[in-house]
């Protein structure tokens, strides 16, 4: 093996992990909505969590990014500690599919089938089509699987790149006696490791391992105890991803590298004992790629059947291990989350609709107040309004470090519309500290409606409630039809306004009401006319971003111009309902 073989290696290894990494990033992002539906199916329960973490593992093709993934997690306390365990033990299994594939390079017969399986034969045609798709194709949908496509070509070909490299190896008597020292099972358990810490892959370590089993070398006892140390190797992700994290989410990398290090100790001594007990010849059989597929599959199904029963036990050596402290700070949306977009997204989601319902309490709390006033209810009302701004900060910057990831077409639409709304539900929540006000005003100076002022405030304010209701609803289940409803009632509030102003000059030129009550119910008037438009902004964003040629304006100018007959009917039928 002379200077060039070892050039060659290196390049081998480089193509690998690129491809793998291609790879990786667009299933995550074809994933993107099916991946947010898995983990909304995510419970305390091992066995779901189990078949949740090998689904996972099987899109994003990465044990590890699924480990930092959770990490972020829990890190954001969106994740109890004991709901990773199953999550943890699954990708560990999810994460032997790369291996399978990679088997195939160590194909060989003279069948046209099985020869078209290997790489070689159709690698190539992948990677055309892959082209293909990136240069030509219009939806991003299209283009993820052009990028996946392409991904997996140069995977294949960083393999062949490898195992060529390494061929003059088998032939080389130096490399036999160094291989000699692997037959000790500790120091086979130990090269995983580091292998697997070095390059912070699993899957990348074993497709190095088949690439030197196809030169004939590598026996079954050499190869076990490697693939043993790996699983312990790629725990190395998970301990750097815990740095800077709260004390429960370290105790996600505590699980993992226990899970491993318990498993693999377990394993070792079965190994051991049946060494012992009977003769094993396959032992000193050389392995191929597939054997190694065989051997990583059946060690992480073991070790997972043996350890699922102890979860519990588990998340109590993590418990212990990493001692809790008398404040527990967690992060409002980890930045670890950004390395899974489209989970990220999803959180993002979450935090959004949290918001909304938190601008929602305080504008109904605060119109509450202007009937029955609490100075405990008026105070939660400013409570709310400072909890709305800490979302718009925290969730405004990170959807701003988030929209700068690579993501799919309906990520990317649905960032947009988050940017979009938590702008309105914070002026939301501004204007229920004002209606507050008003409502603290009325009563330290003992302002009392007429009753015909009453009515009027009363109706308007249900048809507020109404709209609010309505527009969140539209938001958090992205319902077109509610989010229509949205815009006509949008409009019968500014006529009530217009209509409450107008009646109270008439009584007050009657003499029934004073000027101090007109300021106050001008006041409410004008800040239910903005909760309204605002209502409409975040409707108008729900239906701008689910139609991809929608244009705001000329909708807004059609509605108002009566063209629209759905609208026509909604708008007669809030009138009336909301009549003076």
């Amino acid at each position: 093996m002379d200077i060039f073989s070892l050039i060659s290696l290196f390049g081998g290894l480089a193509l690998f992990l690129y491809g793998m990494s291609l790879m990786s990033v667009g299933l995550e992002r074809l994933a993107g909505g099916k991946l947010e539906g898995i983990l909304k199916k995510m419970t305390s329960n091992p066995v779901k969590s189990l078949f949740l973490g090998i689904g996972i593992t099987a899109v994003i093709q990465s044990s590890s990014a699924v480990t930092v993934m959770l990490v972020g997690l829990v890190n954001s306390g969106i994740m109890e500690l004991s709901a990773t365990v199953g999550v943890i033990m699954g990708s560990n299994i999810g994460t032997t599919i790369t291996a399978w594939i990679l088997s195939l390079v160590g194909l060989e017969s003279d069948n046209l089938l099985i020869k078209l399986l290997k790489p070689q034969s159709f690698s190539p045609i992948v990677a055309f089509i892959g082209v293909i798709l990136m240069m030509r194709a219009k939806t991003s949908r299209k283009k993820d699987i052009g990028s996946i496509l392409i991904g997996f070509a140069i995977l294949m070909y960083g393999m062949n790149f490898m195992s060529d490299a390494v061929s003059p190896l088998a032939d080389m008597p130096a490399f036999t006696s160094l291989l000699t020292a692997f037959t000790n099972p500790f120091l086979g358990i130990m090269t995983g490791i580091l292998l697997t810490a070095v390059i912070q892959s699993s899957s990348a370590s074993v497709g190095i391992l088949q690439a030197l089993s196809l030169t004939g070398s590598i026996s079954y006892g050499m190869a076990i105890p490697i693939i043993m140390g790996q699983n312990i190797g790629t725990c190395v992700t998970a301990l750097i991803s815990s740095i800077g994290v709260s004390r429960n989410a370290k105790r996600v990398a505590v699980i993992h590298i226990s899970f491993n290090i318990i498993g693999t100790a377990i394993c070792m001594l079965l190994y051991f004992i049946l060494h012992y007990l009977a003769d094993l010849p396959f032992l000193e059989e050389a392995i191929g790629p597939a054997g190694i597929a065989v051997a990583h599959s059946i060690f992480n199904i073991t070790t997972t059947l043996l350890l699922l029963p102890f979860t519990k036990f588990l998340v109590r050596i993590a418990e212990r291990s990493i001692k809790e402290e008398a404040v527990q700070e967690v992060a409002f949306l980890d930045e670890r989350l950004l390395n899974t977009p489209s989970i990220a997204v999803q959180e993002c989601g979450q935090m959004t609709m949290e918001m909304g319902h938190v601008a929602q309490k305080a504008i109904l709390s605060a119109m509450e107040l202007l009937f029955q006033y609490d100075e405990k209810k008026a105070e939660g009302v400013k409570a709310l309004e400072k909890d709305a701004d800490m979302y718009e900060d925290r969730l405004g910057s990170y959807l701003v470090k988030l929209s700068g990831c690579e993501l799919s077409d309906a990520d990317s639409n649905t960032i947009s519309k988050m940017l979009h709304v938590i702008g309105d539900f914070e002026r939301i929540s501004d204007h229920a500290v004002q209606v507050m006000e008003a409502a603290k005003e009325m009563k330290e100076k003992k302002i009392v409606l007429s009753d015909s002022g009453k009515h009027e405030l009363e109706t308007a304010t249900a048809a507020i409630g109404e709209m609010i209701g309505i527009s969140t609803t539209a938001f958090d289940k992205n319902d077109m039809d509610a989010a229509c409803r949205v815009e006509p009632l949008e409009e019968v509030v500014g006529d009530l306004a217009e209509q409450v102003k107008q009646n109270h000059i008439a009584r007050l030129q009657a003499g029934v009401c004073t000027i101090q009550q007109g300021f106050v119910l001008s006041d409410i008037m004008t800040n239910y006319a903005r909760v309204s438009a605002h209502c409409s902004n975040i409707a108008v964003a729900v239906i701008e971003t689910s139609h991809a040629s929608f244009g705001a304006h000329q909708y807004l100018g059609k509605l108002k111009t009566m063209e629209d007959p759905v609208f026509k009917e909604l708008f007669k039928a809030y009138r009336e309902k909301y009549a003076l």
